[in-house]
């Protein structure tokens, strides 16, 4: 009998090493109040109008991977939940007065199996390499019914972008390099949710529409977020000058409102599951209605 093979590891699509380098050099770079985390604030507003939903008390949560102070915040805000653990990126990045800090990896989480009630993640898992083994992790820390709540950049975000530099690039240089990265669809994201052993989950897409003055304000934007082209393939030479002008003018032309201004897309996708328990609702077994489907549409008027 021929050995097994030891499982592959995953495809490296991100340089997780230089996702973290920006995000610290963009946290060092931010000045308060400049706006510049709009997403992350909304995503963490949305995180506390879902949580209200929820009608129970959480006795142990944490924030995974999150980029910033603003879902542990909530977390501690909302009432629901008695202590709060944020496992932040980076040591920048984990600064949060009253709140239990330490510095970890999402694709290698330090958490005991069964140690949580509630796991939060807010933007981050869309530049993890391993997002089913994140998956998998998360649910072995929750406890029996424990929820998992996360929000990603998914769907068709930042399509103009990427359209724009493609049909620049190959238009200057004959070809082109990845320069925006592959987002997880709703349908896929369900199904790594099932994989992962999540019992009754919920994913839903949130699409955000934002305005720039141009394609050059959205990508200092996307900088200052820290969420610049992290791909493990990506070009390592400067994007040329040209380039750079005709993406704009590719931009400016399909994607403009009538004031000028640009549309630049943002899907945020919502997953929600829990750690499967007895208590949960299941599946009848097949074959055990009582009523046949054709009866029942006879008997409509």
């Amino acid at each position: 009998m021929s050995p097994v093979p030891p499982p592959s590891a995953p495809p490296e699509i991100f340089d997780r090493a230089l996702v973290n380098l920006r995000l610290d050099r963009a946290l060092a770079q931010a000045s308060p109040g400049d706006g510049r985390d709009f997403l992350l604030v909304r995503a963490a507003e949305e995180l506390a109008d879902r949580l209200a939903l929820v009608k129970r008390r959480f006795s142990v949560a944490a924030d995974i991977g999150s980029p910033g102070p603003q879902a542990a915040a909530a977390l501690a805000a909302c009432g629901q939940v008695d202590h709060v653990l944020r496992l932040a990126p980076t040591l920048l990045s984990a600064g949060l007065g009253g709140v239990a800090v330490a510095v970890a990896d999402i694709e290698r989480l330090p958490l005991k199996e069964e140690r949580l009630d509630l796991a939060v993640s807010l933007l981050a898992m869309q530049t993890v390499n391993d997002l089913p083994g994140a998956l998998v992790q998360i649910r072995r820390a929750l406890k029996g019914d424990g929820l998992l709540m996360a929000a990603l950049v998914g769907g068709e975000s930042l399509t103009e972008l990427r359209q724009s530099l493609m049909i620049a690039e190959s238009e200057v240089m004959g070809g082109a390099a990845p320069r925006v990265a592959p987002f997880v669809e709703v349908r896929t994201l369900g199904a790594l949710a099932q994989r992962a052993g999540l019992a009754l989950p919920v994913i839903d897409l949130e699409r955000t529409t934002v305005r720039y003055a141009g394609l050059l304000a959205l990508m200092a934007d996307l900088r200052a977020f820290g969420a610049a082209n992290a791909l493990k393939e990506r070009s390592r030479k400067p994007l040329r000058r040209e380039v750079l002008a005709r993406a704009a003018q590719v931009y400016a032309k399909r994607f403009s409102d009538p004031d000028g201004r640009v549309r630049a897309t943002f899907d945020i996708l919502w997953l929600s599951g829990w750690a499967p328990h007895e208590s949960q609702p299941k599946p009848l077994r097949r074959g055990s209605a009582k009523t046949r489907l054709a009866d029942a549409v006879k008997r409509r008027p």
